[in-house]
């Protein structure tokens, strides 16, 4: 069974549109800097502003919109997913937590030993 892929290529247009985009992220950097004086209102006014219209440039363009229809197929497949109730959700975190603590304590416990058999029994360094 041969699978085929199909491969968007892009356009000039829609790389004009990606420059633009970037283009308009450095230009609301700079308007964000460059109007400093003005107060902090107006800066970041024109750096939303700019970013917005950069966001909007690029979700105009191809790769915009493949990342927009992938964000909608992600959103569908988390509708589909089948969460546990609470009393299973608390149960599975209360497990956890007796798994990390019992876990712990037999770490301790053999780092204990194993100071003990090294420095106390074989080299002899007495605390």
């Amino acid at each position: 069974m041969a699978t085929t892929q199909i491969q968007t290529v892009s356009t000039g247009v829609d790389k004009a549109k990606l420059a633009a985009a970037a283009a308009l992220v450095v230009a609301a950097l700079a308007a964000f800097y460059l109007l400093s004086k003005q107060g902090a209102l107006i800066q970041w006014s024109a750096l939303l502003l700019g970013l917005a219209a950069a966001v909007v440039v690029f979700f105009t363009s191809e790769p915009g919109k493949e990342l927009f229809a992938f964000g909608r197929d992600a959103w569908r497949e988390v509708k589909k997913v089948v969460w546990p109730a609470r009393k299973e959700a608390i149960q599975m975190t209360a497990y956890v937590f007796a798994f990390v603590l019992v876990m712990a304590l037999f770490l301790w416990l053999t780092d204990k030993t194993l100071e003990w058999l090294f420095y106390d029994l074989i080299l002899g360094w007495k605390k």
